[in-house]
């Protein structure tokens, strides 16, 4: 892949034109190297020295100091490791719009834990709600909250871990991602094959879409829309077209329309007009509607068309993240034609690793292949600009990532 690489940002420009690299949504970075020592989730802050990326990008402005001293402590612990780590850099969300780059201890970990050295971390759009700032929230975050789509290296182990673990590169259900280091459950690391050597792997987003895949109950022959075409959708898009199916690809945005072609969309319809949408789709199936509908925008809208598109007895699965609000459906139309609704947010950390797996499977055999769809790359620094895309979706955008440790 060919990417533009500076300070913050890379842009990989097999999907995204120059203009649009230039376009730079405002965001604020706060690094604080004048940070008094205090106690946080990830032990005693430093004084941290900023990188040259940072002087580029960053407002050295502490936050106030009663906010640092509200994070929880890690615990120590006595493990096997292969090298003890002194610091670590770990980006903390002080309030909404504003973020802290701090010098931590790394995490230890418990019993049936490990730590991995992370090599980065995937932007979920469900970090949205904690960047922008939601009442159920209380700030700051713990040091490296809300990034869970990480990869690296293991490094120290907790007790009761067998020491096979020790050195091998996995992918991660782990919490507090946004930082150099993080802990997670044995149970919860799937280790990376040979194969994959040197390529990003956020597990818990392939995993996501393997699991809303399968939600989906589709077979060979059978039709399927998908409404809203991002990261999810091009990758469920990929999964269907694999599969046999017909899938019709429904986006607000061209560039992402034509990320769908690529990805085996029979057809694509652009998301502007509610008549011309339900038109142009039912004419596809001759007026009877689709198998399956997943909805993957998080938004009321393209949910009620994705409820119009479904046929009698068919599926509608919301893969969108709907946080921002109550939504209102057409129970009577749901009820009447008896669709049958499956909501496909996992919450069964087991449920969440069979995805992972599987998706370490689908790569590892070739067809399906996701590096095309990170189209941005940040450093820690740059997290809120990454935050921001990922909310505005510019031209080009699918999925950011951030570079953690040593470059992917």
């Amino acid at each position: 892949m060919l990417r533009r690489r500076d300070h913050t940002c890379s842009v990989n420009r097999s999907l995204i034109c120059a203009r649009a690299s230039r376009h730079v949504p405002a965001c604020t970075t706060r690094v604080c190297p004048l940070l008094t020592p205090a106690k946080t989730r990830a032990g005693a802050l430093s004084a941290a020295s900023p990188t040259r990326a940072q002087q580029t990008k960053g407002m050295y402005l502490a936050p106030p100091r009663n906010h640092i001293n509200s994070i929880a402590a890690y615990r120590p612990n006595h493990g096997s490791s292969v090298a003890m780590s002194a610091s670590m850099r770990a980006a903390v969300i002080v309030r909404p719009h504003e973020l802290a780059i701090l010098e931590a201890q790394p995490p230890q970990p418990k019993a049936r834990e490990v730590r991995i050295r992370l090599e980065g971390t995937g932007v979920c759009a469900s970090n949205l709600a904690l960047w922008d700032g939601a009442p159920w929230f209380q700030y700051p975050m713990a040091a490296g909250q809300g990034g869970h789509e990480s990869w690296g290296v293991i490094d120290q182990l907790g007790e009761g871990v067998e020491r096979s673990w020790l050195g091998r590169r996995v992918a991660a259900l782990s919490n507090h991602a946004y930082a150099e280091y993080d802990v997670a459950q044995v149970d919860q690391v799937v280790a990376l094959p040979e194969q994959l050597a040197g390529q990003p792997f956020p597990g818990e987003a392939l995993g996501c879409a393997m699991n809303i895949y399968r939600r989906s109950q589709l077979s060979r022959g059978q039709t399927l829309a998908i409404v809203g075409i991002g990261f999810l959708g091009a990758l469920l898009t990929r999964l269907a077209e694999h599969a046999g199916i017909k899938v019709v690809a429904i986006s607000r945005r061209d560039d992402a329309l034509q990320v769908a072609r690529d990805m085996g969309a029979s057809e694509t319809i652009p998301l502007r007009d509610h008549q011309e949408v339900l038109q142009r789709a039912l004419s596809l199936t001759e007026g009877r509607g689709y198998d399956c509908v997943i909805e993957a925008t998080g938004k009321q809208w393209p949910l009620d068309i994705a409820g119009e598109l479904t046929r009698e007895h068919g599926r509608l699965v919301i893969a969108g993240y709907h946080q921002d609000g109550p939504r209102s459906v057409n129970m009577q139309l749901w009820n009447y034609r008896g669709l049958e609704v499956s909501n496909a947010h996992e919450r069964d950390p087991a449920v969440c690793m069979r995805g992972i797996g599987e998706a370490v499977e689908a790569v590892r055999a070739g067809w399906l292949d996701p590096r095309p769809l990170y189209t941005h790359e940040f450093e820690l620094a740059g997290l809120g600009t990454a935050f921001d895309y990922t909310r505005d979706r510019p031209a080009g955008f699918m999925k950011a990532l951030v570079r953690l440790g040593r470059p992917l």
